[in-house]
């Protein structure tokens, strides 16, 4: 699957003031990830506020980005949850015709066994029309999807081919890579170790930092990918205070705060979520100031 291979970038949903979406600013959004080297764009991931989305947001946000991203990209959709039989609806249901691939999280809340989310992505494989990207981000889930249960699933369904690994979790990172099928595809969901997945043989990151510095994320991912270390941690280097400021109150307040000051989109996000507070805002414009972004 060539096409996952790179920088994919979790969008963010824009809102306006009255939190309703902000098209014109998701289109500068997309537009800008494609003129600077994105690989692939992903759509209602968690940084995309999937759980405060509604259902009729979401089929707007996937028609919208597909007619300004008029299949110059690849598309890959987050369809999940831990309700299986309504995530098997949901795909059973869902036009598919500008989408290459789905994003599916490992079950949240209800903390199933190892074989409870093995069934759960079961369900789902039997019924994607589309190749399947697992997530397991065990931060926000509360359970762990164990290198056994990823590589199972990989061996019994051809369409699950690759897995989004954000456990923050070098071990489980390195087993992921010692014993994975041969043309399975492990991608960083944790902006401060892809550079590392991708140099020790991981085939890219689904990043939350690289859709506001889109030229430099990917430049430092595709150098890993060709092992040429001292280039990418270069460019690594420059990016770490910003990577690590996004993420020091919550996801997304901190790259939308970031997007703001690139004068991409706003600020804003929902209830349960709050803004970035001022001091982070004012630390990030310092931080892109210092790269030359503002």
């Amino acid at each position: 699957m060539t096409k996952f291979i790179g920088t994919g970038v979790a969008l963010i949903t824009p809102f306006k003031s009255d939190l309703s979406i902000d098209f014109d600013a998701l289109e500068r959004l997309v537009e800008y990830n494609i003129e600077n080297g994105t690989d692939y764009l992903v759509i209602s991931g968690t940084t995309g506020e999937s759980v405060t989305v509604t259902p009729e947001e979401k089929k707007e946000l996937v028609s919208f980005i597909a007619k300004v991203n008029n299949g110059r990209l690849p598309l890959v959709l987050g369809i999940g949850g831990n309700n299986t039989l309504a995530v098997v609806k949901e795909i059973q249901t869902t036009d598919f015709s500008a989408i290459d691939g789905i994003l599916s999280v490992s079950p949240y809340y209800s903390k199933p066994t190892q074989e409870g989310i093995y069934q759960h992505f079961k369900a789902i494989a039997e019924v994607s029309p589309l190749p399947i990207i697992l997530y397991n981000v065990p931060g926000r889930t509360s359970s762990n999807m164990l290198p056994t249960t990823t590589f199972r699933l990989a061996k019994d369904f051809d369409n699950i081919v690759a897995v989004k690994e954000a456990g923050n979790n070098v071990h489980q990172y390195l087993e992921l890579l010692r014993t994975k099928p041969k043309d399975f595809l492990i991608l960083s969901g944790d902006d401060d170790l892809a550079l590392g997945v991708a140099l020790a043989g991981g085939s890219g990151v689904i990043s939350v930092i690289g859709q506001a510095l889109p030229k430099e994320f990917s430049e430092m991912i595709r150098l890993g990918i060709a092992r040429k270390a001292k280039e990418a941690y270069d460019i690594h280097f420059k990016l770490m205070p910003v990577t690590g400021m996004i993420f020091s109150e919550n996801n997304p307040a901190g790259i939308k705060a970031v997007l703001s000051a690139l004068n991409i989109s706003k600020p804003h996000v929902r209830l349960p979520l709050v803004e970035a507070t001022d001091e982070l805002k004012e630390a990030i414009k310092v931080e892109l100031k210092s790269l030359g972004k503002s």
